[in-house]
């Protein structure tokens, strides 16, 4: 037995869900990157540094909204090169995001629900919204565990912090 194809009306529903999901987070992510401080810090050798996690976050979520705005993924995160403080970083991040999820907020029900490849995978485009934000909120996650170590403070994420207690 076979699942039904997803409708194009609720491709578009689903993506008008997922948007407001993005911006939430993006809110969040901005507070764990302004935290970050500059350096070579990790927690092990294997690890990647907070610099480069900071840098992987939002490369990789606006390499996956631009992706799922054009219907093809290709190439990796950006090619550019990583912005040499935290503030930058930042500060890319808060410039490029709401351009890339521009993008996904004009994309048809008829455009979401087209099958498109992803290194072998072949979901329907509005598939891809999910795996952007879990990806971005799974790396947030090991950044988040670095800034205290790091000198910086945990914000609320998601209910309070040592440093940043939830305010109800």
């Amino acid at each position: 037995m076979t699942a039904p194809a997803p409708s194009p009306q609720f491709a578009a529903a689903y993506r008008d869900f997922m948007v407001g999901a993005l911006e939430n987070e993006s809110a969040t992510t901005a507070k764990v990157l302004a935290q970050v401080r500059a350096g070579d810090w990790r927690p092990d050798p294997k690890s990647r540094t907070a610099m480069e996690l900071a840098w992987h976050i939002p490369s990789s979520e606006l390499w996956f909204l631009r992706g799922i705005a054009a219907a093809k993924f290709e190439g990796g995160e950006s090619q550019a090169a990583a912005p040499a403080t935290p503030e930058a970083i930042l500060k890319f991040y808060q410039d490029e995001f709401p351009k890339a999820l521009a993008g996904i907020k004009t994309l048809t029900g008829e455009q979401l629900v087209q099958i498109v490849d992803f290194y072998g995978m072949k979901f329907p485009l509005y598939v891809y919204l999910n795996f952007c934000l879990v990806h971005s909120v799974h790396h947030r996650g090991q950044l988040s565990t670095y800034l205290r170590a790091m000198g910086g403070k945990v914000p609320d994420i998601y209910g309070g912090s040592a440093d940043e207690p939830w305010q109800g």
